[in-house]
């Protein structure tokens, strides 16, 4: 008798462990499902223009051993590259390495630029631009070719598949689905050398029923869509008629945000609304590296324009099924340019080449006391200007 109460008892203990057991799991398993879906997550993208190359950029990069070191380009904003989630940039040339080295007007560069463009953290590159046939067909997939062997990807051209058969490159960041497409007005001409099947299936223009059709596509397939379209006027501070027009169909049909380029200049942003979210558009990223400033742009009236650029900084936040932007920033950026004092075998005076982010130069700035009275005020003139005319308050 006391031992079967003895087995009814543990029988009851059991019963009850048993029921605190599924109690336990049913409540793990509600808060997981809850969490999954209260869970935020968040992607810090960052973003800029031209990365221009023109030939006394890489003269002045020459070492003893016939290689080419660029790093010294990127010192001052790997830091800042370096806060970024996803990086991306507009690589404006080609890399054919049995082509000759050029600058304006075929921009052919040293492949050793790949190495520096690796180190500083690039995760893609734009290549939908009027460059980008300056070493021909041939040149598109060899530039292509030189970032996948770096492990950067690219977009706005397709050697290796057409056009509307090739996937879209959506890049996965933090949980986040980043779709990111690119589109050029024109190619300086070159285009008149391809087939029409070429041209169709290797570049990436305006045409906007196509456009229509990828964004559709980024809109099922990603969270968000970046487009870094490649249009404009060059040196026009402003956007024209057909940039806002098209820039805001392309929001229509799915953009989320807008990296423009091409004018060589920064223009404007805007913020548009629909259905009830803000999208981003910035008109013009400018020159994030180049030759073109005050010094080299004799006659032309934005001039001093050409040596500033902005670093857009982006970060969307993912909650449930729904993405959003969440912050987004204008970091106006600046070239610098000192002279080495040597000069190459052409006799072309070489220089020190540097971007900087305008917040590390002006009074607070880590770097300000390196600056002369003169480069100080330029700076601060540029930080100003730039502010003002970019003119984005997101809140």
């Amino acid at each position: 008798m006391k031992k079967s109460l003895f087995m009814f008892g543990v029988a009851i203990a059991m019963g009850a462990l048993l029921v605190s057991i599924a109690l336990v799991v049913l409540l793990v398993t509600f808060t997981g499902q809850k969490s999954a879906k209260e869970r935020v997550q968040t992607a810090r993208v960052m973003a800029h223009g031209d990365l221009l190359y023109h030939d006394i950029l890489y003269m002045s990069t020459l070492q003893s051993d016939g290689s080419y070191d660029f790093s010294e380009n990127f010192t001052y904003v790997k830091p800042w590259f370096e806060k970024a989630d996803l990086m991306i940039g507009d690589f404006e040339g080609t890399i054919r390495p049995d082509y000759p080295l050029a600058g304006y007007p075929l921009f052919n560069a040293p492949k050793d630029v790949v190495t520096a463009i690796k180190d500083v953290g690039y995760d893609v590159l734009d290549l939908a631009h009027n460059h980008i046939l300056d070493s021909g067909l041939e040149g598109v997939s060899t530039t292509v070719a030189a970032f996948d062997k770096a492990g950067i990807a690219t977009v706005g051209v397709y050697p290796k598949q057409a056009r509307d058969e090739a996937p879209l490159l959506i890049k996965e960041v933090n949980g986040i689905k980043i779709a990111i497409l690119a589109y050029c007005y024109g190619f300086n001409g070159l285009e008149e050398n391809l087939t029409k099947k070429e041209y169709q299936n290797v570049l990436s223009n305006l045409d906007e029923k196509r456009m229509k059709t990828e964004l559709a596509r980024a809109e099922k397939e990603a969270d968000v869509t970046i487009v870094m379209p490649q249009m404009g006027v060059e040196y026009q501070l402003e956007p024209t008629d057909e940039q806002v027009a098209l820039y805001h169909k392309m929001i229509d049909w799915g953009a989320d945000v807008i990296f423009g380029g091409h004018p060589h200049v920064v223009e404007p942003s805007e913020i548009v609304e629909k259905d009830g979210e803000k999208k981003l558009i910035i008109y013009s990223m400018g020159n994030f590296i180049s030759n073109q400033r005050i010094e080299t742009m004799a006659g032309v009236p934005t001039a001093e324009w050409t040596e500033r650029g902005v670093l857009m900084d982006v970060t969307f936040e993912k909650a449930g099924d729904k993405t959003r932007i969440q912050t987004a920033k204008a970091h106006p950026s600046w070239v610098s340019r000192v002279s080495k004092g040597t000069y190459s075998p052409e006799g072309y005076e070489l220089y020190h080449y540097q971007t900087f982010i305008l917040e590390d130069l002006i009074e607070g700035g880590p770097y300000r006391e390196r600056l002369d009275d003169e480069t100080k005020e330029r700076v601060d003139r540029a930080y100003r200007e730039m502010n003002t005319h970019v003119n984005l308050n997101w809140k």
